[in-house]
């Protein structure tokens, strides 16, 4: 009996009340994932993780998974908030490459295949989005709480905050994530000695929904996390063995 091989990559959305961007984005998620090299020969998934909403996006999301089976969704029974939305997708994955993105719809999918190859070098890739089409207060929060965490963590990546992002599975599986640390994913993953690297990406104003974000949580939650990552960074096990166990 011949077993179904494993995905070869993992794409991972949360999702709060973004009924209206569901069609579009899974059918830009599939064409971009169907014309990657690598869907030839083995499959991927697509995982959406419902974090409470109450728009109608946990039944369209449903809908989605009937249409295609390459689409799996896991519903929160409330909201707990993105890093454990991200959390949740990380941990039900199975590829070798896990894509993060926003259902907003502000990210360019085709962007994807830019980041991609980069994991032959690096094991994180990060979107960089030198153009945002935002509004100023989240702007200029945002650019702040940027400037204030390099300065700590040293990470040299201008958008930490760009919710696009690939990932080898190793990364992943030596992070252990707090809520809020889906801020800091490149200063984590640095400090466990995985190299990082960013790509200029494409920014779109929001066209449905609203933001989750504003100065409250935006800068100042950040800012406060930001002891956190410091301590850690500053007391994180590191550790070589001389050669092969005797």
């Amino acid at each position: 009996m011949t077993l179904p091989s494993s995905p070869w990559a993992s794409v991972i959305i949360p999702i709060k009340d973004e009924r209206d961007n569901l069609s579009p984005l899974i059918a830009s998620l599939l064409k971009v994932m169907d014309s990657h090299e690598a869907s030839k020969s083995r499959p991927y998934e697509i995982i959406f993780v419902d974090d409470g909403s109450s728009d109608g996006s946990s039944d369209a999301l449903d809908r989605l998974a009937a249409e295609h089976a390459c689409v799996r969704v896991f519903h929160f029974d409330r909201n707990y908030g993105k890093t454990c939305a991200l959390e949740a997708g990380f941990r039900q994955s199975h590829g070798d490459i896990i894509i993060q993105i926003d259902g907003d719809l502000q990210q360019d999918t085709e962007d994807i295949l830019k980041l991609l190859p980069l994991t032959n070098s690096y094991d994180l890739v990060c979107g960089w989005r030198q153009q945002r089409q935002d509004g100023f207060v989240k702007m200029i929060s945002s650019r702040i709480a940027n400037r204030v965490r390099n300065m700590f963590t040293h990470d040299g990546v201008h958008d930490t905050g760009c919710p696009l992002k690939v990932f080898r599975r190793p990364v992943l599986e030596r992070i252990r994530l707090f809520e809020g640390m889906h801020r800091f994913f490149p200063a984590l993953a640095l400090m466990y000695g995985f190299t990082v690297t960013e790509v200029p990406v494409r920014h779109y104003p929001r066209i449905h929904g609203v933001s989750k974000y504003g100065m409250g949580n935006r800068l100042f939650k950040s800012l406060y996390d930001l002891i956190a990552v410091r301590w850690m960074q500053q007391r994180v096990l590191l550790y070589k063995f001389r050669g092969p166990a005797t």
